[in-house]
């Protein structure tokens, strides 16, 4: 009796949903409002920050919460987290996930952040975001007591928020945003690769929760 090649490699099964994970988070860090002069060019990551100046935001026209686009650096850091606990994977392998985890995390820090400036009511959501994902990483060896259904479920949930929650809010705004550039305006390859990257982690993480195991 022969053993599967999933059985023989089990860390393989996290690779796919690592690497997809990797597409979307570069896809956020792209351009999601592209524009031949640089100093136009709105990343995914710029998002959180920008669209609190559109005066139909401002205003309260349109209700949108700007943490919202936060959602892909949670769940980069949190997912990489969750994986990093896994005891299939390399030790190296964990460790750089663990660690690439904080950055992530890290990431939505407001620009000229302070003390006092992370204890205005503004900037509390996305401290306690930046606090539980930090929180995560240090619990990562009770995390491996989890099973592996488990950590895809949670992975597989913030991907999906990840690909859809940030696309379907940048919509809502992109009409604004024309509005502002005097003409119309396709979203940029960024907005593409992490809707795509992030809704095929969600996919893989899916399809691997469910796959009947031996």
């Amino acid at each position: 009796m022969t053993r599967s090649k999933e059985a023989r490699h089990p860390a393989r099964r996290w690779l796919a949903l690592i690497v997809a994970g990797l597409c979307g988070l570069i896809g956020y860090y792209g351009p999601w409002i592209p524009h031949r002069a640089v100093g136009l060019i709105v990343l995914g990551l710029d998002l959180a920050e920008y669209v609190k100046f559109l005066p139909q935001v401002a205003g309260g026209e349109i209700v949108l919460r700007r943490e919202l686009f936060y959602l892909p650096l949670i769940a980069a850091s949190a997912g990489s987290a969750l994986i990093a606990s896994r005891d299939e994977l390399p030790r190296w392998a964990r460790w750089l996930l663990a660690l690439a985890a904080i950055p992530a995390a890290l990431a939505m820090l407001p620009p000229a952040w302070s003390p006092a400036v992370l204890a205005q009511p503004e900037f509390r959501l996305q401290v306690v975001a930046i606090g539980a994902c930090l929180a995560l990483i240090a619990m990562i060896p009770l995390l491996q007591r989890l099973p592996d259904r488990i950590v895809l479920g949670c992975v597989a949930l913030l991907a999906l928020l990840a690909a859809i929650v940030p696309a379907w809010g940048f919509l809502r705004v992109l009409a604004p945003i024309e509005s502002l550039y005097g003409h119309a305006i396709k979203p940029g390859w960024g907005f593409w690769t992490s809707l795509l990257g992030f809704g095929a982690a969600a996919v893989i993480a899916i399809a691997e929760m469910l796959r009947p195991r031996s």
